[in-house]
């Protein structure tokens, strides 16, 4: 043993073996791979779930609405309506603004954007601010600024007036924390499995091994040998003369459940998420009824949290003490909770008889014109 090995030694620190198993060695050595939301996204899963709740945020009707004495109306003649359900700026729609925020909330745990206001103090504009370039800070008087370095460097601080501000799951109130960032191991287990995966497959799906020669080979002979070897690493079937004789050393992927714990990391992935598995595509323990289900389940338990997070910050940061009286933003999801047309047959009919909806009523919901008088 070397002197630097025997004084690690006795201090506590031990240079270990991987039971001489170069597989899990591999492991071992892709874990030390940082993730970012960047990396993060190169896993399917994880850019399945982000684009399977911000694409539907986003594409669910947002609505203003005014508080009346027949209960509500909606607000459309008010800016914020416009903003919120048309186009917030000028070169996004209201589907690519809010699909790229619930995004960022989902990898970043925030979301920015500048809220520019007419003299009136309406909202007439949300510019989106990566989040990358945003720093929140804790002001003395309680309230929160931010700080933006824009594409050259230049510094510039706002107000929470000035900034539209979506949080995921916060520690201290000011900035949220992303589920990547929560469990990073989980990600980092789920891309060495995929850089593992990849390796292997690059060198024609089969682990490292040892070709045995009854004699010694000089460096002509092994260098053939070589050649010889790596031109049958795409599938083909080597040939093995003079004798020598091929073993593996190493795991096969088979007897490693390789595949196994690549779906295991997409469940755990979906967990993160709170993300029904068969709505990103995993249809392992998938049916058509119990998919029906979870694409309920995806609206009332992972989407609804979002939606609310949007209505709230909406009513918090974009309307007026006075607008908030009369005022308030709502998703409509009806569209994603309707069942098949047999279940809403029997629902229609139930309403109609109990006299809590009318035959119009049913056929807007199904986008039909109302009866002629």
């Amino acid at each position: 043993m070397k002197l630097l090995e025997k004084t690690l030694s006795l201090i506590g620190y031990e240079k270990r073996a991987v039971n001489g198993d170069g597989y899990w060695s591999d492991f071992a050595a892709l874990r030390g791979a940082t993730i970012t939301p960047a990396t993060a996204e190169a896993l399917s899963a994880v850019t399945a779930c982000v684009s399977a709740i911000s694409e539907s945020v986003a594409s669910l009707p947002l609505m203003v609405y005014r508080r009346n004495d027949d209960g509500r109306e909606k607000a459309s003649d008010h800016p914020l309506y416009r903003v919120l359900h048309d186009s917030p700026n000028e070169i996004q729609t209201a589907l690519e603004f809010r699909e790229q925020l619930t995004a960022s909330m989902l990898l970043h745990g925030n979301a920015y954007a500048k809220i520019v206001r007419g003299n009136d103090g309406q909202v007439r504009q949300l510019l989106p601010i990566h989040a990358s370039r945003v720093r929140t800070i804790d002001l003395q008087n309680g309230r929160i600024g931010y700080e933006i370095t824009d594409t050259a460097g230049k510094l510039e601080r706002m107000t929470q007036e000035q900034i539209f501000h979506l949080k995921h799951r916060s520690d201290d109130g000011l900035t949220g924390i992303s589920p990547i960032q929560r469990c990073k191991q989980v990600l980092e287990l789920a891309s060495a499995e995929m850089n593992h995966g990849t390796e292997v497959f690059s060198n024609g799906a089969k682990l490292l091994g040892i070709l045995k020669a009854p004699g010694r080979l000089n460096t002509e002979q092994r260098e053939a040998v070589s050649r010889t070897w790596k031109a049958y690493k795409s599938g083909g079937t080597a040939i093995l003369t003079e004798g020598m004789d091929f073993s593996t050393v190493s795991m096969s992927l088979e007897d490693a459940e390789w595949i196994a714990a690549r779906q295991f990391s997409t469940e755990e992935i979906c967990r993160l998420f709170r993300c029904p598995p068969t709505v990103i595509g995993d249809l392992r323990h998938g049916n058509y009824s119990n998919s029906v289900e979870m694409s309920r389940q995806f609206v009332t338990m992972t989407l609804k949290r979002h939606l609310t997070c949007w209505e709230q910050a909406i009513s918090k940061q974009l309307l007026t003490e006075a607008g908030r009286r009369t005022l308030y933003a709502e998703h409509s999801v009806e569209s994603m909770l309707r069942g098949d047309s047999t279940t809403r047959a029997a629902f229609y009919h139930s309403a109609i008889d109990d006299g809590w909806m009318t035959v119009d009523e049913v056929r807007q919901l199904e986008n039909l014109p109302k009866l002629p008088a």
